[in-house]
């Protein structure tokens, strides 16, 4: 899920972090001076490749590139590099783009790491290449074959490109890249690698279900990954809210109660729910009493903020349609302002029924049937665009390995989904005579006090944004990615990871925080068993 086509521009920061761009035209002109002309013309030659159902529509190299801060974005530079433009045809349906930039030969670490998409895709986000390019990788990003709009309507008519937006156009930028890097090179790379956030990490899921032989090492962050449900939940969650609206006024009180009663349940007052799950906070401890007030709530508005907690219910067969919102950043500015009553998952709700699942005929925004539409979502997307298939066992014998991390205060993917996910193949590999403890090829690390993908009051940087904020420590001790790589290449399993918060990254105080693998937790700087939640 994003806020908007690319998962790297969604609201989840309190407050943008802008940065000046240093200049750099002269060092650009240098670089691109004393580029070998043997690496000018080995990345020219890429255009002349042969590739199945594709084609290099160019490649040249670049000199570096600038990318201004813009929005939450931070200011970034690009090193010198083959930037390769390539279009897919696989169906004659299909129109996937996706850009690929490769280091020179001597700054090259012999490795491939591709990023995934966020919202409806739709967008070359070179913005996200800058970081692996900077450390040494061969890196590319797809649009996912179409133009962003913000909606699903490229899905209208386009079978063959809601099957390219749910994993094809992935693995064939994945096929595709790696036959490039091979002829750059003269060599294949080492080791591939695929990092995605939100439909990013639901295209993560992808690749380790059906495609278990691309990537050596896999980090999924906020996997949107049961999709077909949590375009039902999103739909379910608006229709509650037109019933009983709850004013953005409220908001504050509601964390402000949630805070009290749960943040001091790990031993520490900061303004942080450490786990959720122990918080048993009831919105009816600040009903009104003596009239209507953005202090208290309604007993209609307690009914919805309990059900919003609880996550909407099939009415036919009484089953949880996906696990709720959870307390303590209820007013935060990327949370339920932006996913709940900002009209974020209104958005990508309707499209997804109008749209995809109904193809523009015959689905009423208006209507109540919840059941029809979670019935039709399971029918029409589900096979295409869910990743919640817990049979890893091919990406386990592959020698994959798989990082995932989600925020407790994620108001766009609800976090006990990916619990449910990890917990579930664990029982799958467990009935199928694999090992049910996943500790050798996945782990999960659960953020508190972080919205979607990044973002919050908490201590939220440990190398899920695409570009590190300044003066952050950047290995693999603080950073996921990093971390991946060093488990793939030297065989050292990630037990835990520290997340730094920059004090001038948004109005608060500077703080780290030990993040630890699930379902462990920290204690006084240690990571130990954290029980059963009750």
């Amino acid at each position: 899920m994003s806020a908007s086509p690319a998962m790297v521009r969604a609201p989840g920061r309190v407050g943008p972090r802008r940065r000046a761009s240093t200049p750099r035209a002269l060092l650009a002109l240098l670089a691109f001076i004393t580029l070998p002309a043997k690496a000018d013309d080995a990345c020219r030659a890429l255009a002349g490749v042969a590739l199945a159902h594709a084609k290099v529509e160019s490649a040249m190299v670049q000199p570096g590139a600038d990318f201004p801060a813009k929005g939450d974005r931070l200011a970034a530079h690009a090193g010198a590099h083959c930037a390769v433009r390539v279009v897919s045809h696989p169906t004659a349906d299909s129109d996937i783009h996706f850009e690929l930039w490769l280091p020179p030969a001597d700054a090259w670490n012999g490795k491939y790491l591709q990023k995934g998409s966020g919202g409806w895709g739709g967008e070359v986000y070179t913005y996200a290449l800058v970081t692996p390019l900077n450390r040494g990788y061969a890196t590319a990003v797809t649009d996912d074959g179409h133009v962003a709009d913000g909606t699903a309507g490229f899905t209208v008519g386009h079978p063959q490109k809601i099957r390219d937006f749910g994993y094809r156009a992935i693995h064939e930028t994945s096929v595709l890249s790696r036959r490039l890097i091979a002829a750059y090179y003269r060599r294949a790379q080492s080791q591939a690698y695929f990092v995605g956030c939100s439909d990013g990490g639901r295209e993560a899921l992808m690749q380790a279900q059906r495609f278990p032989g691309d990537f050596d090492g896999i980090v999924a962050g906020a996997p949107a990954a049961r999709w077909s449900r949590l375009m039902t939940a999103f739909v379910a969650n608006a229709r509650r809210l037109d019933d009983a609206p709850l004013p953005v006024s409220k908001l504050a009180a509601i964390q402000k109660a949630s805070l009290a009663s749960c943040d001091a349940l790990d031993g520490i007052r900061d303004g942080i729910v450490d786990d959720p799950r122990r918080c048993r906070f009831d919105p009816a401890s600040i009903q009104c009493k003596g009239g209507d007030s953005n202090d208290c709530l309604t007993a209609e508005q307690v009914a919805t903020v309990r059900a919003l907690y609880a996550g909407p219910m099939d009415p036919v067969t009484g089953a949880r349609i996906h696990p709720g919102l959870e307390p303590g950043m209820e007013d935060d500015g990327g949370s339920w302002r932006l996913w709940i009553l900002g009209g974020e998952q209104r958005k990508f709700g309707f499209s997804n029924f109008a749209d995809l699942v109904y193809q523009g005929r015959g689905w009423d925004p208006a209507g109540r049937d919840i059941h029809r539409d979670l019935v039709a979502a399971q029918e029409r997307e589900a096979p295409y665009l869910d990743a919640f298939n817990p049979d890893l066992r091919a990406f386990r014998a592959h020698g994959g390995k798989l990082l995932l991390f989600h925020g407790w205060g994620d108001a766009a993917v609800p976090p006990r989904g990916t619990i449910e996910y990890v917990q579930d193949v664990g029982n799958f590999m467990g009935r199928h005579g694999e090992p049910a403890n996943l500790d050798d090829f996945a782990r999960l690390f659960m953020v508190p006090g972080m919205g979607h993908c990044w973002g919050g009051p908490g201590a939220t940087s440990f190398g899920n944004e695409e570009v590190p904020p300044p003066g952050l420590p950047q290995d693999a001790d603080h950073d996921i990615v990093m971390a991946l790589d060093r488990w793939v290449t030297e065989g050292k399993a990630p037990e835990q990871l520290v997340a730094t918060r920059t004090a001038e990254a948004v109005d608060s105080p500077a703080r780290t925080r030990l993040l630890c693998k699930y379902p462990q937790v920290a204690r006084n700087g240690r990571c130990v068993a954290a029980g059963n939640p009750p």
